[in-house]
């Protein structure tokens, strides 16, 4: 178990190009610095300058690592080997993100801390039996790696110690690569390497179907700004992309491609998840973030790779279900540059 006398606390990974600052409470980056077209470094994550904000619950998940199952449960329900399991209820009619007390608001361990020009840090936790209505005893581990001069790996794992249970983690930053504090994200432009979305219902749940975006307002197959069609899909993209047509690098498949105009900062994300919920911040309003920004409505976009929504419930979508004794891996490439 960890150390109950942990303390929230922030470190740094900087290799000189690439600034990078990271808290155990919730496996958070806090900040995350790149240059632009100038050479000059801009902060591109929504967040707070202290840990205070986060633990007193001011983030909508700004940064964090979220489980034990990311994005929605359909009301806080599901069966598994014929057992019956109830969660929070902590987004009604749904569970969200692991519940009332997920990863997100919980202090890891800190297992190693390395310095240097390919620094990382490593979280570890230990999620118990039946905390937030999950079954089985789970541990886990995080690691941050700066991989090259402007490009960050995640690696999450967690391997069930007692019973099947379902394991969905995701990466919940908020990005504006035009600074954190520079406005919305609605001229940037994105391309997702996903010929196929996940439709919800009223309740924002994925209805089962698995869809073609072509000829849809939800199609990035091409890249594209994200204002050109988010009118059209009610108060914006909240909705999980099939990662099924993106090239393979290093076991991780190409998810998405956004780029800002403004200081020609370009992201590119490769992942193993089935799937990525793309987030345009529709819920975010009138926080007050680090240096005093304001972070209003579509502030930032969420590019979180995971397995499908309410896939407990959803027998075709990709399975969550992890055995006592395999392995849960999921990996993150971010990888800065200019163009």
């Amino acid at each position: 178990m960890a150390d109950q006398n942990q303390k929230a606390e922030i470190f740094e990974l900087n290799n000189g190009t690439m600034r990078v600052f990271i808290t155990n409470y919730g496996c958070t980056i806090t900040s995350l610095s790149v240059p632009g077209k100038d050479g000059k470094l801009a902060d591109v994550v929504l967040g707070f300058d202290s840990v205070d904000p986060y633990m007193q619950g001011l983030a909508p998940y700004f940064g964090c690592i979220v489980g034990r199952v990311a994005n929605r449960i359909k009301d806080g329900k599901f069966t598994l080997n014929g057992t019956d399991y109830s969660l929070p209820v902590n987004r009604p009619p749904n569970s969200l993100h692991g519940g009332h007390k997920g990863y997100d608001k919980q202090i890891w361990e800190v297992a190693e801390h390395k310095k240097g020009d390919n620094g990382s840090i490593t979280f570890k936790y230990h999620s118990r039996d039946g905390e937030e209505g999950y079954p089985g005893n789970l541990s886990l581990t995080a690691t941050y790696t700066l991989t090259s001069t402007t490009s960050m790996r995640l690696d999450m794992e967690a391997v069930p110690e007692t019973k099947p249970t379902p394991v969905s983690l995701a990466q919940h930053t908020y990005w504006n690569l035009a600074g954190h504090n520079s406005g919305n994200i609605l001229d940037h432009a994105i391309q997702i390497w996903a010929n196929h979305v996940t439709p919800v219902d009223e309740n924002t749940v994925p209805t089962g179907e698995i869809k073609p975006v072509k000829g849809t307002p939800f199609d990035f197959t091409a890249q594209k700004r994200i204002g050109e069609s988010i009118h059209e899909v009610g108060i914006g993209y909240d909705h999980n992309y099939v990662l099924d047509c993106g090239e393979e690098k290093e076991g991780l498949k190409h998810a998405a491609r956004v780029r800002d105009p403004s200081s020609s900062r370009v992201l590119n994300l490769w992942s193993n998840a089935p799937g990525m919920q793309f987030y345009t911040g529709n819920y975010v309003n009138g926080v007050v973030g680090k240096g005093g920004a304001v972070y209003g409505k579509h502030a930032g976009l969420c590019l979180e790779t995971q397995g499908f929504p309410n896939a407990i419930n959803t027998p075709n979508f990709p399975s969550i279900v992890v055995q006592p004794g395999e392995k849960y891996r999921h990996s993150m490439l971010f990888e800065f540059s200019v163009e």
